[in-house]
């Protein structure tokens, strides 16, 4: 698996990425996830719920559970990631809301990297995790009619039904 370095700078051509990918969240112990890319938003989101914060020796901290599958509620993933800052963000709906934003280490086929993420409750949309413009800048050139380019996992039939990213 290469990384890209951390400026995103690359002398090489930049890879192909559809507007939906599976991706891997390693350190948060999500081994498969949908990503919606979505170059009109800024930040990018991971479905969570169920978030407390606690202090630890490394600063705030904040534990939290996820279902990382689309219309599945069976598998539930716990984790603990280090809180970097309080962020108010504005939803898909207009409104306002301060959430935990966390770094992380995500990939889509042999690229990884690192990306900001916030919390929220995705439950009502179509993707548990949207990928925001900050995610894939310098990165990844997205063609907007191209699915799971760079994915290791293919679709599958509960993919063949489009799920928009709508409340």
């Amino acid at each position: 698996m290469s990384v890209v370095n951390p400026s995103g700078a690359s002398s090489l051509p930049l890879e192909t990425i559809g507007w939906r990918e599976w991706a891997t969240l390693p350190q948060l112990g999500i081994n498969r996830i949908k990503a919606k890319v979505d170059t009109g938003a800024r930040t990018s989101a991971l479905h969570a719920f169920d978030l407390e914060y606690f202090e630890d020796l490394a600063g705030l901290m904040v534990s939290f559970k996820a279902h990382p599958l689309q219309r599945d509620t069976s598998l539930k993933i716990e984790a603990i990631a280090p809180v970097l800052e309080k962020r108010q963000i504005r939803n898909s709906g207009g409104q306002t809301q301060e959430r935990p934003v966390i770094v992380t280490p995500i990939s889509f086929g042999q690229q990884a990297w690192e990306i900001e993420l916030t919390l929220t409750n995705r439950d009502v949309m179509g993707f548990r995790l949207l990928l925001g413009r900050e995610a894939v800048r310098q990165r990844f050139l997205v063609d907007p009619g191209g699915s799971y380019l760079m994915s290791e996992f293919r679709r599958n039939p509960v993919d063949e039904v489009d799920e928009p990213d709508l409340p």
